[in-house]
């Protein structure tokens, strides 16, 4: 199943995933309401879980769920400086995405 959302850039560190990523990984965070509730969030379904990811330059990368976005909107990711620039994300901060799991 596809989903589209907008796509973010957050500074990555640690995650409530319980790893700790940098800004060139390929990675991202997901929508709360997507990435669910678990009592501890480490060990959170979704953490680690594949996500091949376009943006509107066309471009698909696979990238890997590590963190949780609060702010951000069902159907949404916040993404690595790296993984946003590589979709064809500008200094707006914000693109049009679809993913798939």
């Amino acid at each position: 199943r596809g989903f589209s959302g907008d796509g973010t850039y957050y500074d990555v560190g640690p995650g409530s995933c319980g790893s700790y990523n940098s800004n060139n990984e390929y990675v991202a965070a997901l929508n709360k309401e997507q990435m669910g509730y678990a009592s501890n969030p480490n060990e959170n379904p979704n953490c680690g879980r594949r996500v091949r990811v376009s943006g509107p330059n066309g471009r698909t990368l696979t990238i890997t769920i590590v963190d949780m976005c609060p702010a951000c909107g069902y159907g949404s990711l916040d993404l690595s400086p790296v993984v946003y620039r590589q979709l064809g994300g500008g200094s707006a901060g914000r693109i049009h995405i679809n993913w798939s799991w």
